[in-house]
């Protein structure tokens, strides 16, 4: 089963978007190479997602009650990982967004596979300010994932 939690455009403030347990504020923090070149970052109870304009982007985030299918013709870039969502809600935002007045995302209490799926990044702007880019975050319920995977890798840049 398919659930969208979320539809809309939220800005990118330094190139990012979180999603986070809403009893934890801590995000990841380490920014080296290889973590940015995957576009996740995960830590114990939220991700970070790296986009490629650091401007207001359109975003999705589904739940599905198990992993969703893999669709590797539809993306550029395709990576997973887990983390930890103990009060089953969850906060999406920038980067530098008013945390009390982002939304707030309803999920099954617990560890949560997580996969972020990015298209159009070959639509870009010579100056990176406009482009067709979306992304699309899929949540389920499952701790089988360990670390960020990336599936497939975008080799623009």
């Amino acid at each position: 089963m398919l659930k969208v939690l979320y539809q809309g455009n939220l800005f990118a403030d330094y190139f990012q978007i979180y999603l986070r347990d809403e009893g934890h504020p801590i995000l990841p923090d380490r920014y080296t190479d290889e973590e940015i070149a995957r576009y996740l970052m995960a830590g114990p109870h939220a991700v970070i997602l790296r986009t490629a304009r650091n401007m207001t982007v359109p975003i999705r985030v589904e739940w599905h009650d198990q992993r969703p299918i893999l669709d590797l013709d539809a993306y550029q870039h395709i990576v997973e990982a887990r983390f930890d969502c103990p009060s089953g809600q969850l906060v999406l935002a920038g980067l530098t967004d008013y945390d009390p007045a982002a939304p707030r995302l309803l999920v099954k209490a617990g560890p949560l596979g997580v996969r972020a799926n990015l298209s159009g990044l070959d639509t870009l702007s010579e100056n990176h300010l406009d482009g067709h880019d979306h992304y699309l975050m899929q949540l389920w319920p499952g701790s089988e994932l360990e670390g960020v995977r990336v599936l497939k890798a975008w080799p623009g840049e």
